[in-house]
């Protein structure tokens, strides 16, 4: 049996699979070892009941998330993984290489990633080339969930969002400004609660300043991520995956035929590619 993987900093995506049929399929809470520790890694695999009923009978894990970025962040998700799988082989990678594999099989790519946080890079057929990237919810993000909720909360606290859309937000949540300064700068793991708003972006999709929002987003994304790699990668696929571009693939579409690109596929995530994949190797 094999276990397939995919993990965002919300939610991990499971296929459990034997012999080309799937076993089951799962949700889980994410883990992102800049946030998650092995002790908590292996304490959400005890809440499973699928897992603690197959855990003998896995013999390979694919794991891709996000954060898994260093050869010490990879190590903190396989330790938790040998810890309660314990006949098993683990393969531990990053989020992009996963959208990679998935989307692009072996042909060469350009793969981005817009969920709760945004990525992009150039896949030669075989693997991910190092770029500069991916530097998190602090520093990067462009067009995230992450990207559009500081800018939310920004104009709500700043009183510069129109007066329909505050006064919709203020009903919709009980933040007030002390309440979301303590989420942001004092509680734990701030970037799940700037990219826990996707649900107000898309009940006001329509609305003219939450459009310009998201356009203006995936506009910061296209110019910072994905138009240097089309210079140096003319002619190729240009391939995304996330829950911000699949909910508002309209306004991808959009903003990247303004910026003479043409997206090849968009999916929420790669995990039903990817057990396909891997299911052909095994």
């Amino acid at each position: 049996m094999i276990a397939v993987v995919y993990s965002g900093s919300h939610y991990a995506h499971w296929r459990l699979a034997d012999k080309g049929r799937t076993v089951a399929s799962f949700r889980t809470t994410g883990m992102n070892p800049y946030f998650n520790d092995e002790k908590h890694i292996i304490q959400l695999f005890n809440k499973n009941i699928n897992l603690i009923h197959h855990a003998e009978e896995i013999k390979k894990i694919y794991f891709y998330g996000a954060g898994v970025s260093t050869d010490e962040l990879k190590a903190t998700v396989r330790n938790a993984f040998f810890a309660f799988f314990k006949f098993a082989k683990v393969t531990v990678g990053h989020d992009i290489d996963a959208v990679a594999l998935g989307c692009c099989k072996e042909k060469p790519g350009i793969v981005c990633i817009c969920g709760s946080g945004s990525n992009a890079a150039w896949y030669d057929g075989r693997k991910i080339a190092s770029n500069n990237f991916g530097l998190g919810y602090i520093m990067a993000d462009e067009g995230s969930g992450n990207w559009l909720g500081k800018q939310l909360l920004k104009g709500f606290m700043s009183k510069t969002l129109p007066d329909s859309i505050s006064k919709k937000f203020a009903k919709k949540y009980t933040f007030d400004r002390n309440a979301i300064l303590d989420k942001v700068y004092r509680q734990k793991q701030p970037a799940l609660f700037l990219s826990s708003f996707n649900d107000f972006f898309i009940e006001n999709r329509d609305d003219a300043h939450i459009k310009q929002l998201i356009n203006t987003g995936f506009d910061k994304l296209i110019s910072t991520y994905v138009l240097p790699l089309h210079k140096q990668h003319p002619g190729v696929g240009l391939h995304f995956s996330g829950s911000v571009a699949m909910h508002f693939q309209d306004n991808l579409q959009e903003v990247a035929g303004n910026a003479g690109l043409e997206i090849e596929s968009i999916v929420r995530t790669p995990i039903n590619n990817l057990l396909t994949y891997y299911t052909n190797k095994n």
